[in-house]
């Protein structure tokens, strides 16, 4: 009889001790649990941060390419200036393309040899003033005006001796008041430039009114 009551009292012993061990087990689980979840909402609530930071990054790296200026700016060319390199500029395109015409349509050997010179001179002057229009910020027009349009289509419509003399009248016209505004621009531009550049370019245009007289001179 004791020995029944001293295997029920050690079987009762190892029931406890295996209970006690089972609970530790489990808390220690729960405790473990518990970590790896703190541990995870820490790490996400890190790559949170990251992701805002790398955010604000790109908003302030676009925000400054947003903000860079342009490398354009508006021309300070007196706007007086700015009209003659227009004028200028429309007058020489109207020089080269009735040069061309002149050139093809003529039947005077001289008409001829002043409308090639034209071609070639003031094909050169608008290049260069284009140039110089491009240092200044200045954006010279890409066509010639309506008047120089319908003078050369009232031109074209004439040929043989009519059309030299129409166009080497128009020439000395033309040259006639090319010389007085660049006269007046030497004197009176503002930009030291484009009167250096105009200085230059007054024996060229001087030159060409000289020509265009006595060419017409010689037409009969």
């Amino acid at each position: 009889m004791k020995t029944h009551r001293w295997i029920f009292v050690l079987f009762c012993a190892l029931a406890l001790a295996a209970f006690a061990c089972h609970k530790e087990s489990t808390e220690n689980t729960t405790t473990t649990d518990t970590y790896a979840t703190s541990s995870s909402a820490t790490d996400t609530s890190a790559t949170t941060t990251t992701a805002t930071d790398t955010s604000s990054m790109s908003t302030t790296g676009t925000a400054s390419t947003a903000g860079t200026p342009s490398s354009s700016a508006a021309s300070s060319v007196d706007p007086a200036d700015q009209d003659f390199m227009t004028k200028v500029a429309q007058g020489s395109m109207a020089e080269v393309s009735l040069g061309q015409m002149a050139s093809s349509k003529a039947t005077n050997a001289d008409v001829k040899a002043f409308a090639d010179r034209m071609v070639t001179d003031h094909g050169k002057l608008n290049d260069e003033l284009k140039q110089l229009a491009q240092t200044k910020g200045v954006t010279l027009p890409a066509d010639v005006d309506k008047a120089s349009k319908d003078a050369a289509d009232k031109l074209s419509k004439e040929s043989g001796k009519a059309f030299d003399k129409s166009y080497i009248g128009d020439m000395v016209t033309g040259h006639e008041k090319v010389v007085a505004a660049f006269e007046k621009e030497a004197k009176d531009g503002k930009d030291p430039d484009l009167k250096t550049w105009v200085t230059n370019s007054l024996p060229t245009i001087k030159d060409h009114l000289k020509m265009a007289k006595e060419t017409k001179s010689k037409l009969k």
